[in-house]
């Protein structure tokens, strides 16, 4: 995976209860740093949970990926760089790669696939009933699609 679209950084200590017997960052956590730098970033960009919530709306997890290059350590700062990576007006993506930002060192790579829908997850046509969020989901899509 190749980051060449626009990305937030994102920077976060392990802590040891993320690590496993072995003293390494378990490999659920890897999911939940994602969520927290997609979190981060929703939230820089202006268009975070609360932003989604109060318009009635949810932004489930369709599918997510992972894959394991180096492990991190307890003590150690892993830094996330994210990028909004696709927009069909419905569904939205999410690309990752997780940094020892000592090192430069890759450890993880990941994506993330989301859906829009209403809290009762039905679906919802964005452009339409919520113009304001699609219009902003829109300009991140197509500021950071040619970089």
């Amino acid at each position: 995976m190749v980051v060449t679209k626009k990305v937030d950084i994102y920077t976060r200590k392990i802590n040891y209860y993320d690590t496993d017997q072995m003293g390494i960052v378990h490999h659920s956590n890897y999911i939940r740093y994602m969520e927290e730098a997609r979190i981060h970033m929703m939230d820089v960009e202006n268009i975070g949970l609360d932003f989604v919530e109060s318009r009635g709306l949810v932004i489930p997890v369709l599918s997510v990926e992972s894959k394991f290059i180096k492990p991190a350590h307890f003590g150690e700062d892993i830094e996330i760089h994210t990028k909004f990576t696709k927009f069909n007006g419905m569904k939205f993506a999410f690309e990752y790669e997780m940094y020892n930002p000592e090192t430069k060192e890759l450890l993880n790579t990941g994506s993330s696939s989301h859906a829009i829908v209403k809290a009762d997850l039905t679906p919802i046509s964005l452009k339409r009933k919520h113009p304001d969020f699609y219009e902003k989901l829109v300009e991140l899509y197509e500021r950071d699609k040619d970089e």
